[in-house]
């Protein structure tokens, strides 16, 4: 199979250490970095002015900003901001989603010196999520705060932790009090726009990113200039064809998320690419709208969660003038969030194949909010899914294996955050001795004697627990596998089984798709019982039985519950990942049942 030969070959270095320890780096270099965001701004506004850089549906087609009037507006905007007396320690709130306001608010506020803090839209739209928006405004204290819709967000903005902070939106519609951003774009003749930037340094913050809240109270990560700026270059470092010819994508992925609003956004920023913004999503009735934007527009770059690139898959599959279109100019395939499924994988290779001769790289990353993200990323083709590759340039990668050789994940380098928003004490304890920031997540080598095919990832260390024998289980892994054999009857899965015998699931199920396969449910207590469904879980819990060995990796028991995961109640994050404790705590009544073997909702092996 034709693979594209527009890569970087990997090339690190394994240091085995005294202590046990296992340190790896690139061997390339890192590339020049820039000081701030500005710089790319100002470059590809010379450079490139007419070219679009922002863009927005609007009725049939595009609002397109290009270069040149994005840095006009933003130095506008800046110049707005500092007339208000706005500094490092007056936060902007944004809390409405991808926008091309939103994108020329950040900028602006980058520009001055003036911190944004977008959180996810989810908790301004839903009145249960109110208190999550609630707890980020008291920890951010902003002077300002944006949405794009007033008359949409007007329960949020009536909040009484809001009272005092000035609201802009790019609708004021009917709520009274709030500024239009049209007044922001006026700028104030007055402000020193060229001196107020010359001030901003590599050290100036220029975000503060939530952290998502899954294994703990969410944390305000301190993004500075400098680990945006240099996360690009190593980008781009790992990916060469990005500075060949400016990348262009249709993407959906939330900007309060360090992937979409820093990897993604600034990815195009940085290399004078084009950022369409897909007002759709990879859930039901919001699809559609995603499909009628890659009918209008499509990527040289292709970024997505697993889902959704199953979604597109089986869309592709269907319309061969969109799948010409879509794989013409594409250069890469890129999944996040979780593994890739490996049908879905091969769907991709053989369809590029078939319409363009050759395979794009596909492929994925490691990293986290406090690591600007990109860590480490799997630049050289592969045929297998869930590899997150080598070391990208400039950072330090420290590794903890344990007796099986999984190792723990510890990282150093000039894209890790120095510290969390007003909280000096979780600060310092997210760093050893060292200087390495202590990420909490483990991996394995794919080849032990050969640190460049790369690192497969392998969990939390805090997802794992013991079952009552003292036996290790490996829970994130674990899940991925169960879900594979609960597809697709399944939506996402908690594993249980700490302090107990046995390792159970609960399932948050498809409803549609048990709908669609003619189950019949009834809720009792919070389960779903329907005969035929126990049968069907009974049989693929039997068959992987008779697949595994040990008690590490045995399901013996299944209940499936009635009530998605609930995001007010802290279920779930604001990017769809569950929060098990949270799950587990709530639900005990639930975790009770699943191991009581008389209970009719529970399936057995």
């Amino acid at each position: 199979m034709k693979r594209t030969t527009r890569f970087r070959p990997h090339s690190v270095t394994r240091e085995d250490r005294a202590d046990g320890s296992i340190l790896l780096t690139s061997n390339h270099a890192l590339g020049p970095v820039v000081e701030t965001t500005g710089d790319w701004l100002h470059h590809w506004a010379e450079e490139a002015p007419d070219r679009v850089f922002l863009a927005e549906r609007y009725g049939a087609g595009w609002r397109r900003e290009s270069y040149v009037s994005v840095l006009e507006k933003v130095r506008a905007v800046g110049a707005a901001l500092l007339a208000r007396g706005m500094g490092a320690d007056t936060p902007i709130l944004i809390m409405s989603g991808n926008g091309v306001d939103h994108g020329i608010l950040s900028l602006a506020a980058q520009y001055v010196g003036v911190p944004t803090a977008p959180v996810a839209e989810q908790y301004a739209l839903i009145h249960g999520a109110h208190g999550r928006l609630r707890g980020a405004i008291e920890l951010l204290k902003p002077k300002m705060a944006y949405v794009v819709d007033a008359d949409l967000y007007v329960e949020a903005l009536g909040l009484d932790a809001l009272v005092g902070v000035e609201i802009v939106s790019s609708k004021p519609g009917h709520v009274l009090g709030v500024t239009p951003f049209e007044e922001l774009l006026e700028g104030d003749a007055s402000v020193d726009i060229d001196a107020a930037h010359a001030r901003v340094t590599p050290d100036t913050v220029g975000k503060i990113l939530m952290t998502s809240g899954s294994t703990s109270s969410p944390k305000g990560v301190l993004t500075t200039q400098r680990m945006m700026c240099t996360n690009q270059t190593q980008l781009a470092d790992a990916l060469p064809f990005l500075r060949e010819r400016p990348p262009r994508i249709v993407d959906w992925l939330p900007w309060n998320h360090v992937f979409g609003g820093s990897h993604n956004f600034n990815m195009m920023l940085a290399n004078g690419g084009s950022l369409y913004i897909d007002d759709g999503k990879p859930v039901k009735g919001l699809f559609e709208r995603t499909l009628e934007n890659l009918s209008l527009v499509t990527g040289t770059l292709a970024f997505n969660v697993p889902l959704g690139f199953g979604m597109l898959l089986a869309a592709l599959r269907k319309d061969a003038e969109l799948r010409r279109r879509f794989f013409e100019d594409l250069d890469l395939i890129f999944y996040a969030g979780a593994s890739l499924p490996q049908e879905v994988w091969t769907g991709f290779e053989q369809m590029a194949m078939e319409v363009k001769g050759e395979v794009p790289l596909i492929t994925s990353s490691w990293g986290l909010t406090e690591t600007a993200p990109s860590a480490m990323m799997q630049m050289e083709p592969t045929d297998r899914s869930g590899i997150v590759g080598v070391p990208v340039t400039g950072v330090t990668v420290k590794l903890l294996p344990d007796a099986d050789q999984r190792c723990e994940v510890r990282v150093k380098g000039p894209n890790v955050m120095t510290g969390y928003f007003e909280d000096p004490e979780k600060t310092a304890a997210a760093f050893d001795a060292e200087g390495f920031f202590i990420t909490g997540d483990a991996m394995v080598f794919i080849d032990p004697d050969d640190p460049n095919r790369g690192m497969r990832f392998d969990g939390r260390i805090s997802d794992d627990f013991k079952l009552l024998t003292g036996t290790w289980v490996r829970a994130a892994q674990l899940r991925l596998d169960m879900l594979a054999h609960l597809a697709p009857l399944a939506a996402d899965i908690v594993i249980t089984g700490a302090d107990r015998n046995q390792i159970g699931v609960m399932i948050f199920p498809d409803r549609a798709e048990l709908e669609r396969e003619g189950f019949e449910l009834h809720e009792d207590r919070g389960a779903l019982t329907c005969r035929l469904l126990q049968g069907e879980i009974h049989r693929r819990l039997a068959e992987r039985a008779r697949e595994v060995s040990g008690s590490s990796s045995l399901v013996s028991r299944a209940i499936v519950l009635s009530e998605p995961p609930s995001m007010p109640e802290g279920e779930m994050t604001a990017k769809g990942n569950l929060n098990f404790r949270k799950v587990l705590t709530r639900r005990k009544d639930l975790l009770e049942r699943l191991y009581d073997d008389n209970d009719p909702a529970v399936a057995l092996a």
